[in-house]
């Protein structure tokens, strides 16, 4: 399995979590998913910063 997919999971585990808390303190269903909405933007900003293959340094050619 990937690093991606491993980060995409936690952060859907995190995400069901906030939601299901949220949902038993009576936060309105809006904010509810204007939170989610954020925090998948957050998590897929994450992932791929972290995860991005790094590009070999280049050569510079000898004269």
């Amino acid at each position: 399995m990937s690093a991606f997919m491993l980060y995409i999971i936690g952060f859907i585990i995190l995400l069901g979590g906030l939601i299901y808390g949220a949902f038993l303190i009576h936060v309105p269903q809006t904010w509810i998913i204007v939170g989610a909405l954020v925090i998948v933007g957050i998590g897929v900003m994450s992932a791929v910063s972290h995860t991005k293959r790094r590009d070999p340094p280049s050569e510079t050619p000898n004269p």
